[in-house]
């Protein structure tokens, strides 16, 4: 009988071809691999052109999902996503049409260009898994994984994501430019965006859901979850951070260092993967100006065990 193949075997591929089509982003496909892999939804925040979309695609053709994408604009109701019940002559009766939020991977793109009524039609689904629609719950398919693009609020024409909202992602990210050997790699070579939906599937969903799973059931010791309490309880002594880290935001860090720990092929987690995913965890739960300098901060002066 052949032997298993191990986690390592599966994830390591998945990061090179990422690498790949994100040329010079390593610790930034990295961290989006690791927000699949804890089960959370991803939000990526940057000028345009250097690569969410990209990315987005790279993601669901490694991972092997089914995807659909929408453009989030001004005009775009609710039941655009979500769906909506459509009265039959012939039976006399609603029928549900599915919207497009039923897939494995939904690209919210420019999410923050819809209105604030739009975009709470995707918080249950962010939250839950599932769509309420006329008082039913509609469960959406699994593996479910959000990547929404977001454009910096000083662009004409965005409407901020609620606190409460932001608070549904697990991660944000910001790609940044590149330095200057990946650019000349970017401008001479072959099409990222091409090679991202043309990169075959290197995993299956139920091989994701797996990994998740082993995500989960990574180790984490009293010392560690005593690191990630004080982290909140500083957080929540700053008067100026508007009331610090929920229970959810710890949560998170929780979840995300486990999965953190699965790419560095350990079935334990660290307080350096803790450190290695806090900024892209907490910053964007602050309603301050600089979170992730703060939060940089408070990585520095809070004892690690």
């Amino acid at each position: 009988m052949d032997a298993p193949i191990s986690h390592h075997a599966l994830i390591a591929p998945v990061l090179a071809a990422l690498e790949r089509i994100l040329v010079g982003k390593a610790e930034t496909v990295r961290l989006a691999l690791c927000c699949a892999l804890a089960g959370g939804h991803l939000l990526l925040e940057d000028v345009p052109g250097v690569g969410k979309t990209t990315l987005a695609y790279g993601l669901t053709s490694v991972l092997g999902l089914e995807f659909k994408r929408v453009q989030f604009t001004a005009d775009l109701l609710p039941a655009d996503v979500v769906g909506v019940s459509i009265f039959d002559a012939e039976t006399r009766s609603f029928h549900f049409h599915r919207g497009p939020i039923f897939t494995q991977l939904l690209l919210a793109d420019e999410i923050n260009r819809a209105t604030p009524k739009t975009q709470s039609a995707l918080l249950e689904a962010l939250a839950e898994g599932q769509v309420t629609v006329d008082g039913t719950r509609h469960h959406l398919p699994q593996p479910f994984f959000v990547v929404a693009t977001q454009n910096p609020h000083h662009q004409i024409g965005t409407f901020p994501l609620p606190e409460s909202q932001l608070d549904r992602f697990l991660m944000r990210l910001t790609i940044g430019y590149p330095d200057r050997a990946a650019e000349r790699e970017i401008l001479t070579g072959d099409d990222r965006q091409a090679m991202a939906r043309e990169q075959p599937a290197l995993l299956a969903p139920p091989e994701l859901l797996a990994l998740r799973t082993k995500a989960r059931e990574t180790r984490c010791s009293g010392a560690l979850v005593d690191y990630v309490q004080d982290l909140l309880a500083a957080s929540r002594a700053r008067p100026d951070w508007g009331g610090g880290f929920s229970p959810r935001a710890g949560l998170a860090l929780r979840d995300a260092a486990r999965a953190y720990a699965l790419l560095q092929d350990r079935d334990y987690a660290l307080p350096e993967d803790v450190q290695a995913v806090a900024v892209a965890v907490l910053a964007h739960r602050l309603p301050i100006g600089d979170p992730e300098r703060e939060v940089q901060r408070l990585l520095e002066v809070v004892a690690v065990p």
